[in-house]
Parts: structure tokens; sequence; C-alpha cells
């Protein structure tokens, strides 16, 4: 799939690997996880009021459509996170916290 975004400097940083939707996505440190979706997709997620594919807004925080979550259900703001070796994403609904 390509992607959204296309990189086209700071492409000397150290690569970071996380998991979304199950699926290896490589990243670079300092990647926000929003930069390391659109790279590797077309889209950050799926919209949960059925009006299709995301890709974030605002790009600041304030708007609330960049919404991914952990595997263990915690939520996450894509533009404003921080991608970390071995994250574990989930962008396609909202998974319960588990106890």
């Amino acid at each position: 799939m390509t992607g959204l975004l296309h990189r086209v400097g700071e492409t000397g940083r150290s690569a970071v690997r996380i998991v979304v939707d199950g699926a290896e996505v490589a990243a670079l440190e300092g990647d926000t996880l929003l930069v390391a979706l659109l790279t590797a997709g077309a889209r950050l997620r799926e919209s949960e009021f059925g009006d299709g594919p995301r890709a974030g807004f605002c790009l600041m925080g304030a708007c609330q459509d960049c919404w991914v979550w952990t595997e263990e259900g915690g939520r996450l703001r894509a533009c404003s996170t921080p991608v970390a070796s071995g994250m574990r994403v989930v962008t396609r609904g909202a998974p319960w916290p588990r106890p």
C-alpha cells in the first residue's frame, strides 16, 4: 500500500518498529504515530461513526479526529504521541480495557 505521506528528509534517524492492527510498521525515532501510520498507509483509522477512513484533521491535538488505541484499550492521540519501539496500536475500533 502506498502511504499518504512521503518522507523527503530526516531519513538518517534510527528505525523504530511498531505493530499496527497486527502488522509490523517501520517508523523513525521522533515520528509521531500519525506520521508513522500515514507514511505506511493511506489512512489513519476508520471512523467509529461509519463515515469512512480518517487521516487526522487539525494535527495539533484539538479536533479529536486522530484517536487510536493500544491493544490493552488505552486511547492515544496519534498526532501528538511519539512512537516507541514495541508499541502495539489498534486503528479499527476501540478495544475494551483488559482487567
